[in-house]
């Protein structure tokens, strides 16, 4: 069993930059594809971005080179660095395990394992 925390969210303004860590207890990240998917009210899951274990990542289509998602296997940690925030980035932001390999699925939810509570991003115009 996995087990993920996310942190790093909160209440920035437009134009402002967060960092979000997912973090693990148990099996180490280095195993899996992590992801970060959002999700804002009222609205369905969306894909933000995703890497692989060898550290090679992708983005979702509004991303438009404003995020950057890395991950350190030695301190098990997977982040997502956000600049240039917008009103409309606001959601809970969530890290996903996937226990399979780097494939087109990866930007789907259902394609994930394992899960973490979620992080709030808050954007205010």
């Amino acid at each position: 069993q996995v087990q993920l925390e996310e942190s790093g969210g909160g209440l920035v303004q437009a134009g402002g930059s967060l960092y979000l860590s997912c973090t693990t207890s148990g099996r180490t990240l280095g195993s899996y594809v992590i992801g970060w998917f959002r999700q804002a009210p009222g609205k369905a899951r969306e894909f933000v971005a995703a890497i692989d274990k060898r550290g090679d990542p992708a983005y979702g289509d509004f991303v438009k080179d404003r995020f950057t998602i890395s991950r350190d296997n030695v301190q098990n940690t997977v982040y997502l660095q956000m600049n240039t925030l917008k009103p409309e980035d606001t959601a809970i932001y969530y890290c996903a395990a996937r226990d399979g390999p780097w494939a087109p699925v990866i930007v789907r939810d259902v394609s994930y394992d394992y899960w973490g509570q979620g992080t709030q991003v808050t954007v205010s115009s």
